[in-house]
């Protein structure tokens, strides 16, 4: 038997699995492991495996460009292609063609992935939410204008709302160019100064709105500088476009609705503005008026004039106290005089002699008894009315003894 080498053996090897039509074009199912991605050359290398065995699998950057999502570790999956040896470490394994989710199809897993890559990138989260405009001036719609929904939206805001402008983008809204005019169509109603941006269309199939669930509608959306709506015209599935949106629309004519107020509300909440101002107004005269009033009062009390006035009227009040205290002070020094002349009248000496008594005097002396008084003596008698000068006769000395009198 000849002696060969490693080299023939693996080609040979080659040659008979090549030749066998059994192993071209099969169809493998299996799970991924090990994937790796080769980023330089863009070749797919990973394992193939079920609960027993495993292969090694290769898909070249040729094929790998064409497929609509990025395989995983742990996805179930099948993949198509040819058996054949890598000659160089006599290794055999797939050479992958084409790769199919098991049980889905490749666009729904794209599109889930596509949902997981944003997510994680904060494009969905509400934090980044902004607030609708309360009166806006300008509102871009980018849409078909071709189509139903701009109409729509002209309508719903001529309607509710006629003092804004709309600023329509024409803008392809289904087929491959969609997603990068409907980008152009943001970028434009972003420059023209809209307040707030409807992006969306009528209903269609899952196919026809594929373009609002593109990648770069999704960053442009996130990216605008006002706040966008999006109104793809569809209830039952969440479009890429309606997550990254501000705010979510089942429809144009609702994204109209939301977009702007109803002006009629409006003029009912100026009206009830208007009342308030009124009432407060109003409530504010009436403080201040209150408030002068007694101002005007404290300064009236405050005033010369009314001080002078309280003044003069205190010192009326005193005047008349102070009289009437002297009055009654009078009264009672009236009252006290009359009180003690009586009382001096009755004990003067000339009250006694106008009863018929009369008072002796010797010289300057008022005489009580007969002491020292002689015979021939002159003495002056004081009346109650007149006097007289006598000589004396005779001088008689009483005695009083057991209560008689008797002349010594």
């Amino acid at each position: 038997m000849p002696v060969i080498t490693v080299t023939q053996i693996n080609k040979y090897i080659s040659s008979i699995l090549k030749g066998d039509r059994n192993l071209q074009g099969v169809m493998v199912k299996g799970e991924i492991s090990n994937f790796t991605l080769h980023w330089k050359s863009g070749h797919m290398y990973f394992t193939l495996k079920d609960r027993e065995s495993a292969v090694k699998c290769v898909m070249f950057a040729s094929a790998a460009s064409r497929l609509k999502f990025a395989p995983e570790d742990g996805m179930a999956v099948v993949c198509s292609g040819s058996i054949n040896v890598y000659e160089r470490d006599g290794v055999y394994q797939l050479y992958v063609n084409d790769i199919l989710p098991e049980g889905a199809g490749a666009a729904s897993v794209a599109l889930e992935q596509l949902k997981k890559k944003l997510a994680k990138e904060g494009i969905f989260d509400t934090a980044h939410k902004r607030p609708m405009p309360p009166l806006p001036r300008k509102i871009g719609v980018v849409t078909s204008l071709s189509g139903a929904a701009v109409r729509d939206v002209i309508n719903v805001l001529t309607r509710r709302y006629p003092l804004c402008e709309v600023y329509a983008v024409d803008a392809l809204v289904q087929g491959e160019g969609a997603p990068d005019s409907i980008c152009r169509g943001i970028l434009r109603a972003e420059a023209a100064g809209c307040d707030v941006v409807i992006v969306g269309r009528g209903g269609g199939s899952s196919e026809d709105l594929s373009a609002f669930n593109a990648e770069k509608v999704a960053y442009a959306v996130y990216n605008c500088k006002v706040p966008v709506i999006s109104a793809v015209g569809h209830e039952t599935d969440v479009s890429i476009t309606d997550m990254a949106a501000d705010l979510r629309a089942p429809t144009p004519s609702a994204a109209a609705e939301l977009a702007a107020p109803d002006i009629a509300s409006l003029y009912e909440k100026i009206n009830i503005l208007q009342r308030r101002a009124e009432k407060s107004t109003l409530a504010v005269f009436d403080r201040a008026v209150d408030r002068f009033t007694a101002l005007n009062a404290r300064l009236s009390a405050q005033s010369p004039e009314n001080r002078l006035k309280l003044s003069g009227e205190r010192l009326g009040s005193l005047e008349k106290r102070l009289s009437q205290s002297m009055a009654r002070y009078l009264e009672r020094l009236d009252s006290q005089l009359t009180n003690r002349i009586g009382r001096l009248e009755s004990l003067s000496p000339l009250k006694v002699l106008s009863r018929g008594y009369s008072l002796v005097y010797s010289g300057e002396k008022l005489l009580s008894s007969t002491e020292g008084l002689n015979v021939g003596d002159t003495v002056n008698i004081r009346f109650g009315q007149g006097s007289a000068e006598a000589e004396i006769k005779a001088v008689r000395n009483e005695v009083e003894s057991n209560g008689r009198k008797t002349d010594v």
